[in-house]
Parts: structure tokens; C-alpha cells; sequence
């Protein structure tokens, strides 16, 4: 049986996320409408999703949903990518995209090269390029 891998955020303003990850960062999807339900992306070895934040806290439980105030919830995502130079083209591209960057490009003490951005809902992304990592076929991280 196949797997499904899904990462799904949930999103204050569907068109400002769609259009931060979609036209921005070229994230690929079928969906060409501005203000769509749901919306999923396709990458490399999982689906990524958006979802209204509002909804997505009912789904887990609706008649008592968790807070969705803005603040930084314990979660990162990781966008591993093969060169140093990927790195510094990546946070460009969010930058242009209306990113926040939390932190410039910079070597790291374990011998990588990393950077951070937040989103228009404020998930911050690690955008890394580990040198003792290698790329399957699939574009997927070998360890």
C-alpha cells in the first residue's frame, strides 16, 4: 500500500498564503484559483498542505478547539537543499515572497550552512544544506 505523507498548516488568509507559496516560493500545485478551500502542494516525498487555521483547530476538536493566537508554537519546518548556494537563493526567494528572515545565511558549528524565515502566518522554515547528506533519486534525504 502507499503512503500519503501530508504536512498541513493551518492559515490565517488562504490568498496570502497561496500567493506566498505558490507564486512566490514556486511551490507546485494544481490549484489555479486565489481562494481555495484546501490547497495541496506537491514535494518531494510528502504533499504539503494549507488549511484554514480556524478549521484545522476544529478538526482536532470542535467543541473545545486550541488556541490560535499568534506566537511561536515549538514546530520548524526543514527545507534541505544540496548547495550553500541554494540556501542564499531559497531565502531570496521567500524574501521576495514577503517573508520575514529571521536569520541571514551562516555557516553552522556542525560543518552546514542554514538560514530561517517565517511565513505570513508565522511557521518558521530552516532552509539547510548538510554537506554529509546525500539526494536519492526521488530527490529524498539519504542518511
Amino acid at each position: 500500500m502507499n503512503r500519503i505523507n501530508v504536512i498541513a498548516l493551518g492559515v490565517r488568509d488562504m490568498r496570502q498564503s497561496l500567493r506566498f507559496y505558490r507564486d512566490g516560493l514556486g511551490f507546485q500545485t494544481e490549484e489555479k484559483g486565489d481562494s481555495p478551500n484546501v490547497v495541496f502542494f506537491n514535494t518531494s516525498g510528502t504533499k504539503f498542505e494549507l488549511y484554514p487555521l480556524n478549521l484545522l483547530a476544529q478538526d482536532i476538536n470542535s467543541t473545545n478547539p486550541p488556541e490560535t493566537a499568534n506566537g511561536f508554537g515549538g514546530i520548524t519546518l526543514a527545507y534541505n537543499v544540496k548547495s550553500e548556494a541554494e540556501v542564499i537563493e531559497t531565502i531570496e526567494l521567500a524574501r521576495k515572497a514577503g517573508a520575514r528572515i529571521a536569520k541571514e545565511p551562516q555557516k553552522v558549528f556542525w560543518g552546514g550552512f542554514h538560514a530561517y524565515f517565517a511565513d505570513p502566518d508565522g511557521y518558521y522554515w530552516e532552509v539547510a544544506y548538510n554537506p554529509y547528506w546525500n539526494f536519492d533519486e526521488q530527490e529524498m534525504i539519504q542518511f
